[in-house]
């Protein structure tokens, strides 16, 4: 018997892989290519942890405070990545400073509003 926890496939919505892009860019404009390419790598790593034991993610204040625990996050300081678990799959939704307007971010990203 295999003492290995399960895993879950992780998927980027579109949404997600553009704000990976967007990153990507600013960063490299302000910094360099190099530089930003180090983020995106360690944002991937965190993004692909989450394969394993994705509920230790903390549920978003924002979308807590409205009932809603469909959706969770994982840090990378100054980065939140809001997720969805469905089954076996862990559904990247956002991937954003923590320090824009959260709240306007989510609503209108998760909630369509």
């Amino acid at each position: 018997m295999s003492d290995a926890a399960p895993r879950f496939e992780v998927l980027l919505t579109s949404g997600a892989e553009s704000d990976l892009e967007d990153i990507y860019d600013h960063l490299a404009a302000f910094d360099s290519p190099a530089q930003a390419q180090r983020l995106l790598d360690q944002l991937m790593n965190v993004v692909q942890g989450l394969a394993i034991f994705p509920t230790r993610g903390s549920y978003p204040k924002e979308l807590l405070a409205l009932g809603i625990k469909e959706y969770r996050q994982t840090l990378f300081k100054p980065f939140r990545v809001i997720y969805r678990i469905s089954s076996d799959k862990v559904i990247i939704h956002l991937i954003a400073d923590g320090r824009r307007s959260m709240p306007a971010l989510l609503a209108h990203r998760l909630l369509g509003a």
